[in-house]
Parts: structure tokens; sequence; C-alpha cells
């Protein structure tokens, strides 16, 4: 047994005796050890001298070549051991945890009664300690009274009554401080039982770990963890969203509208959130270094006219700056798609750049560079074309790479796969890279990341490349679901930033996950389905959208205030 010293009272820290102390797991243990101390454990702690040597730069080479032989020499042996012994070095491990494990069962419910029986306990004492502390400042304020009425003192009287209201707050508070701390370490004495008996079979696996303990392990410290005010805070916006799609999913029948689930309404919402989903992807990187960007929308516009203009089938109506019109059916259709595709993400990234050297170089802010970016596509865009549509794609290609898979029919309806969903979860692995460590590091601070040797400047531009090559890609695809003009994307970069936001993906930078920008965006597209399934006026689908970034920002706000 140790006593904890906190405040005034000593807290009992459990000592696991019936598991830690228990002769035969220790004589297992000592077993264990003798079967791989020249085996497996020799074969570790080689090659990790070969490791330090090889770093140590005060030992010649040839000197380092000479020990790393001998040792590499030494780990053959070794593995020769520990081949010898696998068999039996399996067998009593399997023996080993499965003894611990019955062990740990056989005193794991009379452990945790006593523990339940203490806080018990604890509660009870809390509760005679609160009500002794009131009785005592009910007498004290009688005796306060008492002296009133002799004195006619209100000015006494007030002073007296205020310095007991103090004490029995403080008193109060001093017994409520007592009781919860006594309460977190039984709590925490009883989580820890389940910790050191996972830890104590990984020791005698050798540090192999168990799938099932694991999960189980992570549920309990989640259990253990877990409170409602931060669940609620963390989780809030989205039980509020589940709440509405269950409701539009109840109310469409009823309004005669169909159902909301079926497989091609489902698939609908896929193909609408996958060119989308690279616009939130790309402006992610951008709200990660606490920035945004309002050139999303041009950025679509920008690629979908020229790849209308290059994959028009024939001679196109639209003239560029009184360029044109052209006609690019003469040329392979492959060059085609490579030529719109290359153009598309090439100016993309050019004005992405653009943006990005006045952000990295002299610290504008992202909102004002790609404000100006915006204003910047946008005349172009109109001037250039007049505000003219540049017509439908080729429909081979369209269908090529646009259209659908025909999966089957399911209750007299024919069910179709789109294909656009397939480049948008290519699109998903961006952020496993060096690099994309790198921008968490300098979103969270710049100035620690540039101490560290990060190049602030590199990673800014980087993230504003990698959201123009997003827009590129993005902005090709879309030219496939609609005609292209320069109003295409009109609106693109709130639901790209909406989405961010309701992903969990923070303003203060550095945090959040591309999984949660995925995910934003689905919810997004979804809302927006929904409401139009249930034929709900575009302009209130705006407040509703409206009410849903609101609340994830202020809820955002209130999560990083109450780190701060």
């Amino acid at each position: 047994m140790e006593d904890n010293e906190k405040g005034n009272k000593k807290i009992e820290v459990i000592d696991f005796s019936f598991f830690n102390e228990d002769a035969k797991l220790s004589e297992y243990g000592k077993a264990l050890h003798e079967l791989r101390k020249d085996g497996v454990d020799k074969i570790a702690s080689l090659k990790n001298h070969i490791y330090a040597l090889k770093k140590n730069r005060l030992i010649d080479d040839s000197v380092k070549d000479s020990y790393i032989e001998e040792y590499k020499k030494e780990i053959e042996e070794a593995k020769k051991i520990a081949l010898e012994n696998k068999a039996s070095e399996k067998k009593l491990a399997a023996e080993a945890v499965a003894y611990s494990n019955k062990l740990f069962n056989d005193n794991i419910k009379d452990f945790i009664k006593s523990e339940n029986q203490k806080q018990e306990q604890y509660k009870a004492e809390y509760e005679n300690q609160a009500a002794s502390i009131m009785q005592e400042n009910e007498l004290a304020k009688k005796e306060a009274y008492d002296g009133f009425a002799e004195t006619k003192d209100s000015g006494e009287l007030n002073r007296k009554l205020n310095v007991l209201k103090f004490q029995l707050k403080s008193s109060l508070a001093e017994a409520k401080n007592k009781y919860r701390d006594a309460l977190a370490a039984s709590k925490e004495a009883k989580n820890q039982a389940y910790i050191d008996h996972v830890q104590k079979n990984i020791s005698l696996r050798n540090g192999r770990t168990n799938f099932k303990e694991n999960m189980i392990l992570n549920f309990k410290d989640y259990v253990y963890k877990f409170k409602l005010s931060s669940f609620l805070l963390s989780n809030g916006l989205y039980l509020a969203i589940l709440v509405f799609f269950i409701v539009c999913i109840i109310v469409a029948p009823i309004s005669g509208n169909g159902n909301l689930l079926s497989l091609p309404n489902i698939f609908t919402i896929l193909e609408q959130a996958s060119t989308r989903m690279f616009y939130a992807l790309g402006v992610a990187g951008l709200i990660l270094l606490a920035g945004t960007d309002l050139s999303i929308g041009r950025m679509v516009a920008l690629g979908s006219v020229i790849t209308g203009l290059i994959l028009h089938p024939g001679l196109n109506i639209v003239t560029f700056f009184g360029l044109g019109p052209w006609d690019f059916t003469a040329m392979p259709m492959v060059w085609r798609l490579i030529l719109s595709l290359g153009l598309s993400i090439l100016f993309c990234v050019l004005f992405s750049a653009f943006a990005g050297v006045f952000s990295a170089r002299l610290k504008i802010h992202p909102f004002i560079s790609t404000l100006a970016t915006q204003l910047i596509i946008y005349g172009l865009l109109f001037f250039g074309t007049s505000g003219t549509p540049v017509g439908s794609i080729d429909n081979e290609v369209k269908d090529l790479l646009g259209g659908r898979w025909i999966l089957g029919i399911v209750n007299n309806e024919m069910i179709t796969l789109p294909k656009l969903i397939i480049p948008a979860l290519v699109a998903i692995v961006w952020n496993k890279t060096v690099f994309g460590k790198n921008m968490y590091a300098v979103g969270g601070n710049a100035e620690a990341a540039a101490v560290s040797g990060i190049s602030v400047f590199r990673v800014t531009m980087g993230v504003f490349i990698m959201a123009g090559v997003f827009y590129g890609v993005g902005s090709f695809l879309e030219a496939f679901r609609a005609n292209a003009s320069a109003g295409t994307g009109q609106g693109y970069e709130l639901d790209a930033i909406a989405a961010c936001v309701v992903g969990g993906i923070s303003f203060n930078g550095g945090i959040g996950k591309i999984s949660g920008a995925v995910i934003g965006v689905i919810i997004f597209t979804s809302l927006t389905y929904c409401l139009t399934f249930l034929g709900i006026d575009t302009n209130l689908q705006f407040v509703f959208k409206g009410f849903i970034i609101i609340a994830a920002v202020a809820l955002d706000s209130v999560k990083y205030l109450k780190k701060k």
C-alpha cells in the first residue's frame, strides 16, 4: 500500500498484490526470461548495439565495421538458440498468459466490488461532512442574529453573515474536492487493474499484442475518460445532423417523395460529393495553416471551362479574348484528355501559387490573397468568354470517365455506380507523408516549426500548390457533370470550407484529420440533397447551411478556449 498526499487527505493507491506478486506468475516470468535471454532478447539487444554504433561519430569506420561483424556473428548464434527454444517458449508463454487471465478473472470481481464499496463510503462521508458544515453554519447564523437582537448593529450583522457565507462556500468546496479526489483515485485503480493485466500479458508474450485485449482495453479507457459534457461538445453537431437525417428519412415517404435511403439516392449523393471532395481536400491544407481559400469556386470555373473547350465535340461556340473558336476534334482523344487535365491543373496551380507567394513571403492572410485571386479569375473568365457556356463535352468520353457502371436491377430499379467515386477515393491519401506532418507542425505553431528546422515558406507554398492540384483535378472532373461556364462552381468555396469545419478541421490551425474533411463533404452534400429531395426552397437551404456553419465554428471556438 502507498499513500498519495493530496490536499489534507491521503488517498489510498491500490497495489494489485493478487496480480503483481503471485509466486506462480513470477516463476513463469523467470522461466520465459531464461528461454529468451540467449535468443530473442539477445538478438534485440545486439541490433540496438549495431544501431547505436552506426550513429556514433566518435568511432572510426574500420573499428565500427569490426564490431558490427562480431555482433552479426553473435546474432546468427542467437538466432539458432531462439529457433531451438521457439516451440518451448511459445508453449510456456501460452500457459503463462492463460494462468494470468485466470488469476485476473478470479480476483477482479472482488476487487471491483471492494472499490465500489469504497466509492459508496466516500459518498456517505462527503454527505455527512456537508450536512455537518451546513448545521454548523446555521448555528453560527443563529448566534449572529441573537447578537443583532442585543446590539441592533445591522452593519456588524451583515459583516458576520458575509463571512459565514464565504466560510460555508469554502468548506463545502473543500469537502467536495476531497470527495472528488477520493472518487477519482478509486476509478483510476479499477482502470489501472485492466492496464496492468494487459501489460503483464504483453510482457509474457515478449512484446506481442493481442487484438481482443487491445479492443477491451481501449473500450475500458474510453469509458473511464468519458464525460458527457465533453462528448456533447465534440459530437453535439453530429448528433443534431443525425437527428435531422432521421427526420428526413421518416418524412420523405410520408410526404410522397419516396425512399431517401434507396441505393440510387445514396449513389447520387456520393457522385455529387466526389468532385467536391477535391475542393475540400485542397482547402483543408490551408485551414490547417489557420488560413482559408475564397477562390475555389473560380478555380472550378477555370478548369471546367478549359476542359469543356478542349473536349467539346466539334467547333466551339465560345471565343476567348477574341481568339477562336477552336475545334480540337482532330486530336486523338487521349491527348485531348491529357491536355485538358494538364492545363486545368497548370492554371489552377499558377493562380493558387500566386496567392501563396503573398501569404508565404509577405505574411498576408490567405483570406485576402485568395479573395484577390478570386476576383482576378472571375473578371478574366467573364470578360474572356462573355459568360457564354462552353457546351457539353464529347458523350463518348463523358460516359467513359463520368458515366456509371450498371450493377443490376433491385426491386425493379436499375442500380448504377458512378465512376467519379473512384478518383475521389484515390485522393483521400494525401496527408500520409512527411510533408503532411510538416503541414500540421506549421499550422500548430509556425515559430516552433521554423526553430525545429522546417521551412515555413516551403511548406506554405507547398500547401497552396497542392491545393491548386486538387482544384485542377476536381474542376476537370466537374466538367463531366454539367455544362461549364464562367459561373460554374458558384458558392463551392463556402461548401468546401463548411465541410472542413463540420469535419473537425479547426480554423485555429494544426488541428483536424482528412477523414474529418471527407465526412464533412458527405454530410454537407447529403444535407443539400435531403433538402432538395423534400422540396425545400433553394433559398431556405442557405439558411440551414448558415446555421450549421456558425454552430460548427462556435463549438470549435469553445473547445479551443477550453484548452487554453
